[in-house]
């Protein structure tokens, strides 16, 4: 999403108190797996994989959408435009609804998860930024410290999980992904991954994906950063990628080695399939 200068100077006095929590929680790094096509001009905000797709939110006014995505290809099989005025954010699906947020309007938008056709409108406090879910609740990041839990039936909250590292709130908490009883969530910002207890708050790990992508090589990499994780449960795949990002990353989390963490950028990509 595209912030406000007032938002990128709360992000950047943010990063002295987000480093200092960082020191003592143990940090992974990365392999790439694989790397799949992403359409360019995607600007990505929500993203998951359900049932062999990846589920894909784009924003910016005037051009959001929603889409679904076959994974090999990064073909496009179905979209539907946001409504104009919508700044489109992040996405989940629940049942046979799929349900989105937008940005600044206190808006979320629900569709039919298998014909995009869109169904109501619910209302809530703050901005809407991610969405992700277990098999019992939503939970929604606004770009502060404070995750929502919301009741999949109404979507109401029922209870905040206040984000910590090392006791330090952690700002900027953006794209969500559930992954084996952890929340994960891109830093706004930065190239780190968060693993949250959703129990406690507190950041269990940090994911550093410093080298994935060289976002200089993007038009405007100053807000073409990395947002967007899905979690493929049934294979146990991890999928990444970022704003207007020409692929998408099938990682592997490895670990800390001799103080730093390791990582293999930039393996080459094998044949689809």
């Amino acid at each position: 999403m595209v912030r406000t200068q007032a938002g990128l100077l709360l992000a950047v006095f943010a990063m002295p108190c987000a480093q200092a929590a960082q020191n003592a929680i143990p940090t992974y790094g990365y392999e790439v797996v694989h790397r799949y096509p992403h359409d360019p001009s995607a600007y990505t905000e929500g993203l998951f994989y359900e049932d062999g797709f990846l589920y894909e939110s784009t924003g910016g006014i005037g051009k959001s959408s929603i889409r679904k995505v076959e994974l090999e290809t990064g073909r496009v099989i179905r979209q539907a435009e946001v409504p104009q005025s919508f700044f489109g954010e992040g996405i989940v699906s629940w049942g046979q609804a799929l349900i989105q947020l937008t940005w600044q309007d206190h808006v979320g938008l629900v569709y039919d998860l298998n014909t995009f056709t869109s169904s109501r409108r619910f209302s809530y406090r703050g901005e809407g930024w991610a969405l992700t879910r277990d098999s019992h609740h939503i939970y929604m990041s606004d770009g502060t410290p404070n995750l929502k839990v919301l009741d999949p039936k109404t979507l109401a909250v029922t209870s905040i999980i206040h984000v910590t590292g090392n006791s330090m709130p952690v700002t900027n908490l953006n794209e969500l992904e559930w992954v084996k009883g952890d929340i994960y969530a891109n830093i706004w910002l930065t190239n780190r991954i968060a693993r949250i207890d959703p129990a406690s708050g507190h950041v269990v790990g940090w994911i550093d994906l410093d080298g994935l992508f060289d976002t200089s090589t993007l038009p405007d990499p100053g807000n073409d950063v990395l947002n967007g994780i899905a979690y493929d449960a049934k294979h146990d795949r991890l999928f990444v990628t970022g704003k207007c990002w020409p692929f998408v990353f099938e990682i592997r989390l490895t670990p800390r080695t001799h103080g730093r963490a390791k990582v293999r950028p930039q393996t080459p990509a094998r044949p689809a399939g």
